[in-house]
């Protein structure tokens, strides 16, 4: 049996929506979401910068530069002690010293001594050698003695000088003339006086380097000076101030 088709009305009304009304829980939702956006951060990082360095790099040099002055203070002042110390070496390298009571104006001395073997005379000591050399040898010898070739300065000295020589040698004086054109030069820079010299009657003679030695000659004045070329081997004298103590 056929049901029978039943019919109803059914009315469907569109309720309209307002789009200017948006419901609670969409606002909580859209203002959850505003909240929940992350937030934008600025990092701000230091920077030395130029300037900053250039003062470092100059510290750093000044420090260096600071070291650097300090150590060749250090140096200098090292090297002056032992050159100091190597000029007393010098005047005292002697076994032993021969010593008079100090009767001079020499403040806060006592006694004034010459090196064993050394004859005094005046204020100074001489050094008679036997070895024979050329001029610059010669000198070289007396130097490492602390002392140099022989200057005269008056007749008295050289009369005490010639009292000690062997009259057949000749001895080299600290008298030379380096260009050959009369320019005489004393070693120790004592001021040569034509007036106060010792010549034989025929010297100064030639006209290359000259050099001076002290020589006898019989027939003449005995003790006097001679020009003789450098590089001769002739004996030496050597001359020294006193040791004060």
């Amino acid at each position: 049996m056929a049901l029978p088709n039943i019919y109803t009305d059914v009315n469907f009304k569109n309720q309209p929506v307002s789009s200017g009304i948006i419901s609670d829980s969409s606002s909580c939702a859209i203002s959850d979401s505003s909240s929940a956006l992350p937030k934008k951060t600025t990092i701000h990082t230091s920077n030395p910068g130029f300037p900053t360095l250039l003062l470092a790099f100059l510290i750093f040099f000044l420090l260096l530069a600071i070291l650097f002055s300090v150590a060749l203070i250090v140096l200098f002042q090292m090297y002056s002690d032992l050159l100091e110390e190597k000029n007393s070496l010098n005047q005292l390298n002697h076994a032993k010293l021969h010593c008079i009571k100090n009767h001079s104006s020499v403040e806060d001395k006592i006694w004034s001594c010459c090196p064993k073997n050394w004859k005094p005379f005046g204020s100074r000591c001489y050094f008679t050698s036997s070895d024979s050399a050329s001029w610059n040898k010669s000198e070289e010898k007396c130097s490492l003695r602390g002392a140099h070739l022989l200057v005269i300065r008056s007749q008295e000295e050289q009369d005490f000088i010639t009292n000690t020589l062997n009259p057949h040698a000749a001895y080299y004086l600290g008298l030379s003339d380096p260009e050959g054109h009369g320019q005489w030069q004393w070693v120790d820079q004592t001021p040569y006086d034509q007036n106060a010299t010792s010549w034989h009657s025929d010297e100064p003679s030639g006209n290359t380097e000259l050099c001076v030695v002290l020589s006898y000659h019989r027939n003449v004045k005995g003790w006097g000076w001679s020009v003789a070329p450098c590089d001769g081997n002739h004996r030496l004298v050597c001359e020294m101030m006193r040791l004060y103590l």
